[in-house]
């Protein structure tokens, strides 16, 4: 804990284990914001979202290279699906996604992964909880 008086405002410890390796993340660290940041580092093909769901609150994801010298370069497919249909979508290169509170989307699945990629989800909320749907 940061101490003084605006020691509340700072996250010194914002690192967690994740699937493959630690990911950086905070939700309702700060309960009055519209925020949360959930970061991961993919290494391998991941299943990340078995199920269609949805949540009350917009949210944004960014899927990007892992080399930091060149985030486009992306090295995987991933595969999503939106709507009640479950239209499936392809992403193969560095894309920032809108997906608006009450829009029906996954599974999420990271397919092929040849080369590490970052993962960055940010849900418009403080508490992310997500509604699943039944098919």
């Amino acid at each position: 804990m940061v101490e003084g008086k605006y020691g509340k405002y700072f996250i010194t410890e914002p690192i967690g284990e994740g699937k493959f390796a630690p990911n950086m993340r905070f939700s309702s660290d700060f309960a009055e914001t519209s925020f949360s940041l959930r970061w991961h580092y993919i290494t391998g093909p991941w299943l990340m979202e078995e199920k269609p769901h949805a949540h009350d609150f917009d949210q944004f994801t960014c899927f990007m290279g892992g080399n930091p010298m060149d985030i486009r370069d992306f090295g995987a497919e991933v595969e999503l699906f939106f709507g009640e249909e479950e239209e499936k979508y392809v992403i193969n290169s560095t894309t920032i996604l809108y997906v608006p509170k009450g829009l029906i989307h996954g599974p999420l699945n990271f397919k092929r992964v040849d080369k590490p990629v970052m993962f960055i989800n940010i849900p418009l909320t403080s508490k992310y909880v997500k509604k699943e749907i039944s098919t």
